[in-house]
């Protein structure tokens, strides 16, 4: 017998002893119930396993929301669709923005004067220019799903029809341009490959699978094109104002490689913990405004509607540029 593979099953016996042990026979009725709600199922080894998982997040969401109850945060936390994650497997699934590389002296800058007033609040989906919340599912799209939200809103300030894009053609045919598929990329790599590819399909006409395949553009369901796209200044989050404010929804990159970001509800997110300048996931800036003093982002995500408020977050605003909401920044011409 290979005394290794039999020291490795004794292991596994003893680990999967012990953690059964651990389990709080209080919560199995919720167990249950959070795995019919989202539809889980294991085999009774990786059942185990994930329990003790949910178990360890369900515990760092209440002791969270206690503390928020406190006064201690200004955010609250719920139990989702990733309870059963690690913030290791959650950060590798569903967060897929490649780490920032140098930009190019020669991409432009917006150009949107210091001194043009901007409103106090705005909010795009009332004016139009916001598609429903989609799901990127296990793929690390997220750079495609904000680069279509940026083009979904220019597409209609241009022609006042919101259709909505498709990221699977962007997951399937940017390579070229840089980017990686399920595997990562960059939002303007995105609008490159838009530009050189001279349109992009409509989701209806070419659908989301969340898997990389072979590009299969279609000319007929082009939806829209883009001509240039355009950073804002980098980390300057009065910048991303006067754009989200003047241009529509912005795409930007953000730190949501924490916990308090897997499990998201409600609130101001503010996270200490955030960098500005490690950036793991795609977003959409879709407006902004102020809430009882606190200035925030109003932020569309791709991680479906069970996520946070109806798919919404809402992110700390002038706190140093958290969670480097403003470090990169861009936006597409169409």
């Amino acid at each position: 017998m290979n005394v290794l593979l039999f020291l490795g099953s004794f292991q596994i016996m003893v680990l999967t002893v012990t953690t059964s042990s651990l389990f709080d026979p209080l919560l199995t009725e919720g167990w249950e119930n959070w795995k019919m709600l989202h539809q889980k199922q294991y085999t009774e080894n990786d059942e185990r396993g994930r329990r003790m998982v949910w178990e360890k997040n369900l515990w760092f969401v209440e002791y969270h929301n206690q503390e928020y109850l406190m006064g201690k945060h200004t955010y609250n936390l719920k139990m989702n669709q990733f309870g059963d994650m690690t913030l290791e497997e959650f950060n590798e699934q569903m967060n897929g923005f490649r780490l920032l590389k140098p930009r190019n002296p020669s991409e432009q800058l917006a150009r949107i004067p210091e001194s043009v007033a901007i409103p106090k609040h705005v909010d795009w989906r009332k004016e139009g220019y916001v598609t429903p919340v989609k799901y990127q599912g296990a793929c690390g799209s997220c750079w495609a799903f904000s680069s279509t939200g940026a083009l979904e809103g220019q597409t209609f300030k241009k022609t006042g029809k919101l259709i909505p894009l498709s990221e699977q053609n962007l997951v399937d045919c940017s390579g070229p341009q840089g980017n990686q598929g399920c595997g990562g990329g960059w939002m303007e790599n995105a609008f490159l490959y838009v530009h050189d590819n001279n349109g992009i399909d409509s989701e209806a006409g070419y659908p989301y699978t969340g898997r990389d395949d072979s590009c299969n553009y279609t000319v007929k369901y082009k939806a829209t094109n883009c001509t240039n796209y355009f950073f804002v200044t980098k980390g300057n989050e009065n910048a991303l104002a006067r754009a989200a404010a003047r241009i529509g929804p912005i795409s930007v990159a953000i730190d949501a490689s924490h916990q308090s970001f897997q499990f998201y509800h409600s609130g101001i997110y503010y996270e200490p913990n955030c960098l500005p300048y490690i950036m793991s996931h795609a977003v959409l800036v879709v407006g902004y405004g102020t809430k009882s003093g606190l200035n925030y982002w109003i932020v569309k995500n791709s991680y479906g509607v069970e996520w946070g408020n109806e798919g919404y977050i809402l992110m700390s605003r002038g706190r140093q540029n958290n969670c480097g909401i403003a470090t990169h920044a861009v936006y597409p011409v169409v």
